[in-house]
């Protein structure tokens, strides 16, 4: 496996949706080797190109044969099928890493993988994605749930460190709930702010978006504010702490 020092990985990703390529392009900051990008519709692709201009567009069981690490960014509704589609196909290898990113599921949905020899790792990072630039800025400091049997957990906790978050730890029979609190802040938040702009748009305020901002802002800085008491949860360093100082087979 090519790499600037030891620990580095080939990473493969599947899913060039908002969260995979942004994933993907921090990895790669980090110093990760991108081995290669599975982008489906045009949209996808088009994203691939601007975020990872150099990392070829390949398929599936091409990306999971070149990878140390595959990364699994792909709808939730679609993650089972794809585990045990590739399971059943024969793709997955022992020792390669697997991380899927969402959110209300545990490293369970990775059994088949996992049957095979994989390593499973599920990391969310608790952000809305752009899928661009942007993003990359945003990733320093935000949280993400790292869930992974106790022997490989520090892996994913420096992995996200590497990518410039902070890893939180959820248990398995955990993600179902967390996965809720994710999905109700981030709809309820858009529904607040699209029923406030609809009044403001309905009375002639030009802008309303610009006239909620700070509004909105300031007041859901302070409602997390009242839940912010108490120690941080502390992650791991570096991706050669957390104990991987050589290929872990399968990949370039």
């Amino acid at each position: 496996m090519p790499a600037e020092r030891a620990g580095r990985l080939g990473v493969g990703t599947i899913g060039a949706g908002r969260v995979g390529a942004v994933l993907a392009a921090a990895l790669a900051g980090a110093g990760h080797a991108l081995t290669g990008i599975a982008a489906v519709s045009e949209r996808s692709r088009e994203r691939a190109a601007a975020m990872l201009p150099a990392v070829p567009v390949l398929a599936v069981p091409d990306i999971v044969e070149r990878s140390e690490l595959v990364l699994l960014a792909v709808p939730e509704s679609e993650l089972e099928g794809l585990v045990a589609g590739l399971a059943e196909a024969g793709v997955w290898q022992p020792g390669q890493l697997v991380l899927h990113t969402a959110a209300r599921f545990g490293t369970g949905v990775l059994g088949p993988a996992v049957r095979a020899g994989a390593i499973p790792l599920a990391v969310h990072p608790a952000m809305s994605f752009t899928g661009t630039s942007i993003d990359l800025a945003r990733l320093p400091g935000t949280w993400f749930a790292v869930t992974a049997p106790a022997p490989v957990l520090p892996i994913g906790q420096a992995l996200v460190v590497e990518m410039g978050g902070e890893p939180f730890v959820v248990a398995e029979h955990d993600r179902a709930a967390y996965g809720e609190a994710v999905d109700t802040a981030v709809a309820f938040s858009n529904a607040i702010v699209d029923q406030a702009s609809g009044i403001l748009e309905g009375i002639g305020v030009p802008r309303p978006g610009a006239v909620l901002a700070s509004l909105v802002r300031s007041t859901v800085e302070n409602a997390l504010a009242r839940h912010d008491a108490g120690p941080l949860p502390e992650g791991t360093g570096t991706i050669d702490e957390a104990g991987i100082d050589r290929p872990l087979g399968g990949g370039e």
